[in-house]
């Protein structure tokens, strides 16, 4: 494998999963963050305007099993911790790319395109190890992880 397949076929291939991975865990803990906000704010406004009775309760009520199922939903899938780890990778993936692709940094010597791989899959094996440490990995469309599985990224 030629060092442009690389950047094409493993590195950009890697980057693009990793970014929409994180964008999509970016907008789920957004919405779910906000749905907590704009229902726990609500609850002492329905008191403040006085809608108490049945129908102020049912409300309140109802307000807040969204705000326990909002927060639990984001302690389970861990939206935010994925978002931060994922776009994190990304932004590492593309330094690297840039420190190779302008020759500086650990790509000025011969073996360039070797530290490259190594570089790159490290940082692909450190958010697998990361993974396996907090739950299952993310599975890609071969059903490996996205470090493993060259076919990746999953939509």
């Amino acid at each position: 494998m030629t060092d442009q397949d690389y950047l094409a076929q493993r590195l950009q291939d890697q980057l693009d999963w990793f970014e929409r991975k994180a964008a999509w865990n970016q907008r789920w803990h957004k919405r779910l963050r906000m749905t907590e906000i704009v229902a726990a704010a609500l609850i002492p406004s329905l008191v403040a305007f006085g809608m108490e009775g049945p129908h102020g309760q049912a409300v309140s009520a109802g307000l807040g099993i969204v705000i326990a199922i909002s927060a639990g939903a984001m302690g389970l899938f861990k939206f935010h911790e994925n978002w931060v780890q994922y776009r994190t990778t990304a932004e590492q993936l593309k330094h690297e790319r840039f420190l190779y692709e302008t020759g500086t940094g650990p790509y000025t010597g011969p073996d360039r395109y070797a530290v490259l791989v190594e570089q790159v899959e490290g940082l692909l094996m450190k958010d697998v190890s990361a993974w396996s440490r907090h739950g299952a990995p993310p599975k890609g469309p071969s059903g490996q992880s996205p470090a493993t599985d060259a076919s990746a990224p999953p939509g």
